[in-house]
């Protein structure tokens, strides 16, 4: 990354200021390190960003950004619709609300070693993973329909959770304002099978240990402390979420330019918020999210099912429950009033701080956890939303370590087969049905998860609470 594009405003915030068809300033979240490793692209996409029709404040990027399709990963944009504002299928991404939910299990690390290779066998065996993975779960055009406009909500009707979950998911496991009749017959096709599945790429469920505090009170909020098992799972909309992203962002490129708005970039393309192509998208959109908060509900239910039967002590309590590919819209405070604003989160976490009125009142004095997964083999860290998040970057944070290379090449540098021996030795066991996606998702194919967190802390974005280590990962 090139230095002379930016001014630096504080130790970890870096500003384009506005200019040629920029609206707002673009801002980067990053200690130098970061930043002098981040691809010439975000520079230009977050840029690019900062162009589009009704956005306000300004652009932003997390400390984990890299080039993604139109938006940058780790983008955060806000539109006003009275403004002319838009909504872009690029600036949520393919994987609509792929998100992390953390459970306790009321075990700690010891308990879990003693049966740590059957407890990875079985979760293996109940949990599909990889490409193009169906679960047991078939959905008719019913039940379908009735999935997308319920989410986990939905789930836990069908009996895959506890009602107590509810209060725990983002939403509380229901997104208002899906249209399921807003998604394509092709896309419902293929989630026919694919709820209670975990799909490939950085997508996992990974047993883990406490094994570090950092913000005591807050953990103790959390009900986090030193040698807890932890399950963390990591996935989103599969195979519809892609499907609705491919779809709607064909349309919008045709819909740009009948609206007359100059995309730098096809990519980045868009419609007004009020159209009618944005209003099916966001209708669309959010029927994905709620199929993502309905999977990852089922495959806690598995997971549930997997360790009653090992652990018969064991209370997997849901922790929280956040997406980072999104559009919400939120409140939030431009030229001292409360706006409406469509918030895009791509690749970011939403981080609310203490206080705010969408979170459950026991963790209103505390925020929000804000749940980062590090890479395969690495740490992963619980953060929690501070009060300044909403004017730094409207409540939002990082959402994991962010690729440092692309997986074709991950996959010429290393062999699956390596990378689980060397992490068994380390003691982390690994399932997977894929060599290759395995080694596409080596651990140094990422940047350094800690230093993301420790910029996202340092600058305000939000309060890292506690450090989780593997214990067992089963990877698509």
């Amino acid at each position: 990354m090139d230095f002379g594009h930016f001014a630096r405003h504080a130790e970890h915030e870096w500003v384009i200021e506005p200019a040629g068809a920029m609206r707002v300033p673009a801002i980067i979240y990053a200690d130098q390190d970061l930043i002098a490793a981040m691809d010439e692209k975000v520079f230009e996409q977050i840029t690019n960003v900062a162009t589009l029709p009704g956005i306000v404040k300004a652009s932003y990027a997390m400390p984990d950004a890299h080039w993604g399709y139109g938006f940058p990963i780790g983008g955060v944009a806000a539109f006003d619709a009275d403004r002319g504002g838009v909504v872009s299928a690029g600036g949520v991404g393919f994987d609509v609300s792929c998100g992390v939910r953390l459970l306790h299990t009321g075990l700690n690390r010891a308990e879990i070693e003693r049966a740590k290779a059957e407890l990875a066998d079985a979760l293996f065996a109940q949990i599909p993973a990889g490409v193009g993975s169906t679960g047991k779960i078939t959905l008719d055009d019913s039940a379908m329909d009735a999935m997308l406009a319920g989410g986990a909500a939905w789930a836990v009707a069908e009996g895959w959770g506890e009602a107590a979950d509810l209060d725990r998911i983002e939403e509380r496991g229901c997104m208002a304002g899906a249209a399921p009749a807003h998604v394509s017959p092709k896309a419902k096709k293929r989630q026919r099978r694919e709820m209670g599945t975990l799909g490939s790429g950085n997508h996992y469920l990974e047993v883990q240990e406490v094994v570090e505090i950092r913000a005591p009170e807050i953990a103790a909020a959390f009900g986090l402390k030193l040698g807890d098992a932890v399950v963390s799972i990591h996935c989103g909309s599969r195979g519809l979420g892609h499907q609705i992203g491919t779809e709607y962002l064909r349309e919008m490129a045709i819909a740009a330019s009948e609206f007359g708005i100059a995309l730098p970039d096809r990519e980045l393309a868009c419609a007004p918020i009020e159209s009618d192509v944005g209003q099916r998208y966001l209708g669309a959109m959010r029927a994905a999210i709620n199929c993502a908060l309905a999977n990852r509900q089922i495959l806690t239910h598995l997971t549930r099912d997997v360790f009653a039967a090992l652990f018969p002590a064991a209370r997997l309590s849901l922790l929280f429950d956040v997406s980072h590919n999104t559009c919400k819209v939120e409140e939030h405070s431009i030229d001292g009033a409360r706006k409406r604003l469509y918030v895009h989160r791509k690749g970011a976490t939403r981080a609310f701080g203490p206080g705010h009125p969408d979170l459950p009142e026991p963790l209103k004095p505390v925020g929000q956890p804000v749940l980062i997964g590090g890479s395969m083999g690495t740490h992963s860290f619980v953060l929690a939303g501070t009060a300044e998040s909403e004017t730094l970057a409207f409540s939002s944070a990082c959402h994991g370590a962010g690729r440092a290379m692309s997986r074709r090449k991950a996959a010429k540098q290393w062999r699956g087969r390596t990378v689980i021996d060397e992490l068994a030795e380390r003691g982390i066991l690994i399932r997977s049905p894929s060599y290759r996606g395995v080694a596409e998702e080596a651990p140094h194919a990422y940047k350094d998860v800690g230093a993301v967190v420790d910029a996202a802390d340092r600058t305000g974005l939000a309060r890292t609470v506690a450090k989780l280590a593997p214990v067992v990962c089963i990877k698509g």
